[in-house]
């Protein structure tokens, strides 16, 4: 089973305040020269009935009179036809009305169109786009938790970019020392350097979405409530913005030194003997804790959302957390771990539709589709051997390399056992925990994995994995389709991920994207290795996820029949094997 965890959430009060307007706390200088904050949140609350504009020092009423005065005006703008607009000036009071009445942002690429008018269509563009600002210590999974978030948003269709300070900061290194001094908070100027480029990616990162991005991550430490609020104060002037605060923090010690040492792996220590290097990057972590600010009371008293990662997501914290899109990153932040794995994908073995070129129905396998299942349950017993002794010994060369660069292993033992007998109960102990089978419910499917035993694997048939459903195109060959229904056949041509087949159940990439959803958390929540045994669409599109491919290629990806690709995760991302079935020799053969 998966790991358990602990999830705190806080839900936003209902206030009187009119979401529309910007939240964001200003940042001022008082008499003293610190910081002072005004308490205003840049998250946007749930709306409510009050009509209201607010200043960061007033909340001005709506006169009765005006309100009607404007409710009053000619309906226009109730006019939907993409023919007709209206060159109209719309005042600051009457968009403030709009945004009064408009959504919390519930867009859904692909299932969800929103109507919109011209007061309202560019508030309503911006009304979903996303600002996530990290938070966190060095080496807390911060950069590995943002590209995940990107590959599974992107994968979503909404487009999303990582903005690394870290990387601009390199490329100034010619200008500044980039040792542990340049983070040393008790100095002055270096910490105007560090808070000047973390304000210039937040600007590369605004243009960016004003451009069509949907979601920017701004990837840097942000250890300090002054660093923050520099932030929010200038996405204030971007009220049309939502943004989540989100801290990694890691208290697992052994996890820790895991991380300080793939950091020496990393640009800044490349070419640095390595117990200098490691010195020098925990003296970096040491200034960065003198200073650092976590997420809480003052985050609260504003109303800001927030989510917190305790040890990669054992404990989860959420606060005041406000729309969709919010939503789902937290929901997909809860559910993954650290777990070595495979995860095999699939298409069942041929049917007696594919070989006459039909799609769709609900065939069963042909002789040679009955062939494949039967060598697919060897060479995943194979493999799953094969696996176990591939990641002990890299585990057994990995302390070799920290011992050859003079440190301690992190693999600890009491003499007891020699090293190859600690490998072999390793590889013992991998090869039995469980495996999880996964297929559809359709015949070609299930026949595929009727060679595994059930004692030994736990099978589940889940309608989730069934192939697009082609509606009025389903148990035709292409050739059909292209002379019975041609102005079908070329739509599809022209966009395969939005085009949905016509008829009663008809779906499309996106479609079937949002019903593989499930899928997709609950692997990344499970720590069991699997295989899923599925169809062409399916397979393009959780490959698409694993593999980070973008929405123009994912459609097009050449996942042949009898075919396995097995996905191995790791820190820095998932690894990929592709195995081809040669029938005449009766074997897997791996391609390069």
């Amino acid at each position: 089973m998966g790991q358990a965890y602990s999830c705190i959430t806080c839900f936003p009060s209902l206030s009187s305040k009119d979401p529309s307007q910007s939240q964001i706390p200003d940042l001022e200088m008082n008499d003293s020269g610190s910081p002072t904050f005004l308490p205003l949140s840049p998250c946007a609350t749930p709306t409510t009935t009050t009509t209201t504009t607010s200043t960061p020092n007033s909340v001005t009423r709506i006169p009765a009179n005006l309100l009607n005065h404007t409710l009053d005006q000619p309906t226009q703008w109730l006019q939907l036809s993409p023919e007709i607009s209206y060159n109209h000036n719309y005042s600051p009071l009457e968009m403030a009305l709009s945004r009064q009445h408009r959504g919390s942002g519930f867009d859904v690429p692909g299932a969800v169109h929103s109507v919109t008018t011209p007061r309202l269509d560019k508030e309503m563009q911006g009304d979903a786009k996303l600002v996530i600002i990290m938070v966190g210590l060095p080496a807390r999974g911060k950069s590995y938790i943002v590209k995940k978030l990107r590959r599974y948003l992107n994968w979503l269709q909404y487009e999303t970019k990582v903005f690394n300070v870290g990387n601009l900061r390199r490329e100034c290194e010619t200008e500044h020392e980039q040792s542990a001094k340049f983070f040393d908070p008790d100095n002055a100027e270096l910490k105007k350097i560090r808070d000047k480029l973390a304000l210039d990616v937040l600007e590369n990162l605004i243009r960016w979405l004003k451009e069509g991005g949907r979601v920017a991550i701004h990837d840097a430490t942000n250890s300090t409530i002054e660093r923050r609020a520099l932030l929010l104060k200038r996405l204030r002037q971007e009220p049309q913005f939502r943004v989540l605060l989100l801290e990694s923090l890691c208290t697992d010690d052994r996890i820790l030194e895991r991380n300080f040492r793939l950091k020496l792996l990393g640009p800044d220590y490349r070419n640095r003997p390595a117990a200098d290097a490691l010195a020098d990057f925990k003296s970096r972590v040491t200034n960065y804790e003198r200073a650092y600010q976590p997420i809480g009371d003052w985050e609260e008293e504003r109303d800001i959302q927030y989510c917190k990662l305790i040890n990669v997501g054992k404990k989860v914290i959420a606060c005041n957390i406000s729309g969709y899109l919010t939503g789902q990153c937290v929901f997909y932040l809860m559910n993954f771990n650290l777990a070595d794995r495979q995860i095999f994908l699939t298409r069942h073995g041929q049917s007696t539709d594919n070989v006459t070129g039909r799609i769709g129905g609900d065939a069963d396998l042909s002789p040679s589709g009955r062939k494949y299942a039967e060598a697919l349950s060897k060479f995943i017993k194979e493999q799953r051997v094969q696996f176990a002794l591939d990641l002990v010994h890299e585990q057994h060369e990995r302390e070799e390399i920290w011992k050859s660069k003079g440190l301690e292993p992190l693999e600890k033992t009491d003499g007891s056992r020699t090293p190859e007998e600690l490998m072999k109960a390793k590889a013992e102990s991998i090869c039995n925990s469980q495996f999880i089978i996964w297929t559809s419910m359709l015949k070609r499917a299930m026949s595929t994995a009727a060679y595994f035993d059930p004692d030994e694997y736990d099978i589940k048939h889940i309608r989730f994995l069934n192939e697009i459903n082609a509606s009025i195109c389903e148990g035709m060959t292409y050739e059909e389709i292209s002379n019975v229904y041609p102005d079908e056949y070329n739509l599809r041509k022209q966009n395969k991920l939005f085009y949905r087949y016509p008829g009663i159940g008809g779906e499309s990439y996106m479609d079937v994207i949002h019903r593989t959803q499930s899928m997709i958390i609950e692997l990344e929540r499970m720590s069991q290795s699997c295989l899923i045994i599925t169809h062409r669409v399916v397979m393009r599109i959780l490959l698409g996820y694993l593999t980070d491919m973008s929405q123009k290629e994912m459609p097009h990806m050449d996942v042949p029949m009898h075919t396995v690709f097995e996905i191995r995760p790791k820190p820095y991302g998932n690894e990929i094997l592709k195995w081809r079935y040669v029938e005449h020799l009766d074997k897997f053969v791996q391609d390069t």
